[in-house]
């Protein structure tokens, strides 16, 4: 998954790069008849980056010190529909890992040691983008997810044991600058559903939490 990143940021510079030694020079989201959906806005494209993961919630705050940020990644698809020269519609689908860095402190005293818990989750967004500047917009939009994989301390466990719902929803918002096909974005994905179920033994502990995570991406979009 490292090196699809490192794809996908190498193909935006090479993009961006030709984009601008072109004759006709980057076009922007308005060099189109205004109220029509001949616009750049229509396409689609791949995108990926870097998650900053956490979890927030009722009792989140009784385990501040104990709980830290996952840094892990996402990457996936997107299609944009044009309704306009500045609003379009764009529905997505990634793998986005999620977690929590947990310290665990001995009762009998002794070093610490931190346990990682993964929650890998195919989510689909579908966004609202308009564009408030030639090639700066904003998305926000509503999501859901499903959860496909869960490691706790190194070992993978089913869903069910793990006492985790599967299903997420939530909502996304963030901005996103582009440079011909290239485009660079910043979002908040704000769960609000709870990631563990009441009646299981391991909620006893997070059962009133959901995930937050903050990301920022790189991408390559194509015009139809």
């Amino acid at each position: 998954m490292k090196k699809l990143l490192l794809l996908l940021a190498a193909c935006g510079v090479g993009f961006t790069a030709s984009a601008q030694q072109s004759v006709d020079g980057v076009r922007s989201s308005t060099d189109y008849a205004p109220s029509t959906s001949d616009s750049r806005n229509n396409g689609f494209g791949i995108k990926g980056g870097f998650n900053l993961a956490d979890i927030r919630g009722g009792n989140r705050d009784t385990y501040e010190d104990a709980l830290s940020n996952l840094k892990t990644y996402h990457a996936g698809l997107y299609a944009q529909f044009g309704l306009n020269d500045k609003v379009s519609i764009q529905p997505e689908i990634l793998f986005s890992r999620k977690g929590y860095d947990d310290t665990q402190v001995p009762l009998g005293g002794g070093s610490t040691t931190t346990r990682e818990t993964r929650l890998d989750y195919i989510q689909v967004p579908v966004l609202f983008v308009y564009n408030f500047l030639d090639n700066v917009s904003v998305h926000v939009g509503p999501q859901a997810s499903l959860l496909v994989r869960v490691k706790d301390a190194g070992a993978e466990k089913s869903i069910s044991s793990a006492g985790l719902h599967s299903l997420d929803y939530g909502v996304v918002g963030g901005l996103e600058a582009r440079i011909g096909p290239a485009r660079v974005g910043a979002r908040y994905d704000l769960g609000l559903a709870d990631i563990y179920k009441d009646s299981a033994t391991a909620a006893r502990v997070y059962k009133d939490v959901k995930n937050g995570v903050f990301q920022v991406y790189v991408g390559v979009g194509f015009t139809n």
